[in-house]
């Protein structure tokens, strides 16, 4: 499990379901702050309807 908030771009290519998005999960981290539920990843450009799933693999400390 990661922290999707610390995490790097390479540690969330990691997992599965966010494959080959690291790099626009950071830098939308970067830009607009903290996530704090699965459901702000369909914010991140190319995700939407593909966070399902996730609950149990990533976290938000």
């Amino acid at each position: 499990m990661i922290d999707i908030n610390t995490a790097s771009a390479d540690e969330i290519d990691g997992v599965e379901p966010l494959k080959g998005h690291g790099f626009e999960i950071v830098r939308y981290r970067e830009e607009r702050g903290r996530f704090d539920a699965v459901r702000q990843l369909e914010e991140v450009p190319g995700l939407a309807g593909k966070v399902s799933g996730l609950e149990g693999r990533i976290r938000f400390d």
